[in-house]
């Protein structure tokens, strides 16, 4: 016979059971409790007594659970307030029997979580579990997560302060910088970088490097660009014309960024505006070049100058000796024109390597340029249309007056010859005042000019020619049409004024000529120009003649003796030392200034003031006003000279207040035949 499926279980068997449940109840960590229908307690454990601080008397079947409720307000466990209302909220909260879960913190600090559910029969179980360590975990957890935000966001603002500031200093200092990242597209600008491409910095970021500096300045940086991104530094220079059409020019370096695994990122722009630098190298070498070419055109002038007075005065000489012979005059004036012609040269090389004597004075240049005005218009074809914009107040600049209107010409001229087909020739005067990087561009020393500028609509010249134009007989007009001095005369004269030439062009659109001379108060009265009469010879003084060019001087002589001159003569400046000491009867001295020896025209002239203070000196230079001619009170002429302006330039330097008779030459001197 089988054994039951339910064996009867007794009254031992059922509390031995409840034992066991019971044990394994108190087991748990957790507090347990079922509470029935009508509020009693059922089922506990130990956790729930020892978590809770109950009374171990409260752990029995059957314990209401206003009991509990009861006791927890007495102790002030539920706040203030009547304990009676305190109960019967709860009591009548657990007779809805619906599921509920809170956190009630105790007053011993612990944190217990109650979760209860309903059961059938309308009771239910409640668990109660310890979760202070749980909690003190998550406050730490959200009070580091509130302190690390707060230095995050400290952090965050030092950072973008930071980064204000290194924009700020970015954008301050006079240097382009840019990064742009593997992908040849733009990360960042400083604003130095932007406006150097005529762009806002706002705009760079995001936009590819062809777009940013244009395709044709892109197609002429690419093997650099490919090389930093292959890894490798680089350096270069480029030029960049703005949309104001002035070229600027730029030296760059790129430096790549790698990243950790060795591969290129990206690159950075370090770039710095050279225009400046550039244009004081070009303005330097400018420099040397025409000081080099005015040492040597001032050589040669003294040279050409002596040359020429030998040729000039031997051939007047014979002139004068034929005036009636109509076939020799047919061949000498060809050749006086040609000579005085070659005067004119060297008076243009000297003007352009500033050796000329200027006379500088106030001069209206308004006044100066509306004498000039009609002259340049009978000049100018009728296809050029001539402009003129001439302030109404008076403009005076420091300036010599003839080298003034020689200058205004050739510039005009140029202009017309840059006009074959008409146009419009613009004249303007104005007061500038150059100061800083203005005066610096032009280069000139800071103040007040007149600026007089000469603008064409030509045809305008390309930067090769541009930059040779004011070289002496450099020429685009092909063979004959032109000697090539007139821009570099007017550029010495405007130099050794204390000025400044400065020319603009550009292909098809013209050329600007811009002409300063130092600014001036006008002259309280207009002097009048012109030609006086040549003074009269009134004595036959003796004269020194000293100069170490025997034809020269054989040429001098001539002239000085066709004036009723007597004349001794002096191979060099010692020589001539010897002859005034021995001859008192010596009145005036005409030397030339070099000469070989230790004793030079200068030297003598010194000994003169010195030793014989009453006898007259004139210097003769084919230098026309170089380095060697003296700065004090001793008239100067320039060779080659005529002979009315030697008779000129002695009356300036005869000795004062004295009538002589003919001088009687001593026999041991040489006398002029």
């Amino acid at each position: 016979m089988n054994p039951p499926l339910f064996p009867p279980i007794d009254a031992a068997d059922i509390v031995a059971r409840l034992d066991l449940m019971q044990a394994g109840l108190d087991m748990v960590n957790q507090g347990f409790t079922i509470i029935d229908s009508d509020l009693r307690l059922v089922a506990w454990n130990r956790a729930f007594i020892e978590m809770l601080e109950f009374p171990p008397e409260f752990g029995r079947f059957g314990t209401p659970f206003e009991t509990f409720m009861r006791y927890n307000a007495e102790r002030g466990e539920y706040g203030p307030g009547p304990v009676d209302e305190l109960v019967a909220e709860r009591v009548n909260a657990a007779r809805a029997f619906e599921p509920h879960y809170f956190e009630r913190m105790r007053p011993n600090g612990r944190v217990i979580a109650v979760r209860g559910e309903p059961v059938p029969g309308r009771g239910f179980v409640t668990l109660y579990t310890d979760i202070t360590e749980q909690r003190n975990f998550e406050r730490l957890i959200r009070e580091q997560n509130s302190e690390l935000e707060r230095r995050v966001a400290e952090r965050t603002e030092a950072l973008s302060r930071s980064e204000q500031r290194l924009r700020l200093i970015t954008d301050a200092i006079p240097a382009l910088i840019a990064y742009f990242d593997r992908d040849r597209v733009y990360r960042f600008a400083n604003r130095g970088y932007a406006e150097w491409f005529g762009r806002r910095k706002e705009d760079i970021p995001g936009r590819e490097i062809a777009d940013v500096m244009g395709e044709r300045l892109h197609a002429e940086l690419l093997p650099h660009i490919d090389a930093v991104l292959a890894g490798r530094s680089v350096s270069y220079e480029y030029a960049l014309r703005r949309g104001d059409g002035c070229l600027r020019h730029a030296s760059s370096t790129l430096v790549p960024e790698f990243g950790p695994d060795g591969e290129v990122r990206g690159a950075y722009v370090l770039s710095a505006d050279v225009t400046e630098q550039k244009n004081t190298q070009a303005a330097l070498l400018q420099a040397r070049k025409m000081e080099a070419v005015g040492q040597l055109a001032g050589g040669l002038a003294h040279d050409f100058n002596n040359m020429l007075t030998v040729v000039i005065g031997n051939l007047a000489a014979l002139k004068e000796r034929q005036p009636d012979d109509v076939a020799l005059a047919d061949c000498l004036d060809p050749a006086l024109t040609a000579a005085r012609r070659g005067v004119d040269l060297i008076r243009r090389l000297l003007s352009f390597s500033r050796q000329q004597s200027l006379e500088p004075r106030p001069v209206d240049v308004c006044r100066l340029l509306g004498e000039l005005l009609p002259l340049m218009r009978r000049s100018l074809p009728e296809s050029i249309a001539v402009a003129t914009c001439l302030p109404e107040a008076a403009l005076a600049a420091m300036t010599d007056p003839p080298q003034l209107e020689n200058a205004l010409l050739n510039l005009v001229f140029n202009a017309r010859d840059a006009m074959a087909g008409g146009g419009t020739l613009t004249i303007r005067v104005a007061a500038r005042t150059l100061s800083g990087q203005a005066a610096a561009d032009l280069d000139l020393a800071p103040g007040d000019y007149i600026e007089i500028a000469v603008v064409d609509s030509g045809k305008g010249m390309n930067a090769a020619v541009l930059a040779r134009a004011l070289e002496p007989f450099f020429t685009t007009k092909g063979y004959a049409a032109g000697s090539g001095l007139g821009l570099s005369m007017v550029y010495g004269f405007a130099k050794q004024s204390g000025g400044g030439l400065r020319l603009s062009s550009t292909p098809g659109t013209g050329t600007e000529a811009l002409l300063h001379l130092p600014r001036c108060a006008p002259a309280a009265q207009a002097e009048t120009e012109g030609i006086g009469a040549l003074p009269a010879v009134v004595g036959r003084e003796l004269v020194l003649l000293v100069e170490d060019d025997a034809e020269v001087r054989r040429v001098v002589r001539m002239q000085l003796t066709g004036l009723g001159y007597p004349v001794i003569e002096a191979a060099n400046g010692a020589e001539g030392l010897a002859l005034l000491d021995q001859i008192r009867e010596i009145a005036l001295v005409v030397s030339d200034v070099v000469m070989p020896g230790g004793t030079d025209g200068l030297s003598l002239a010194r000994a003169v003031r010195e030793r014989r203070p009453e006898v007259g000196m004139l210097l003769i230079s084919g230098y026309a006003g170089g380095p060697d001619v003296p700065a004090g009170d001793v008239p100067l002429l320039a060779k080659p000279f005529a002979r009315h302006e030697l008779a000129a330039a002695l009356e300036s330097c005869r000795p004062l207040a004295r009538e002589s008779p003919p001088a009687k030459i001593p026999r041991r001197t040489r006398e002029a035949q």
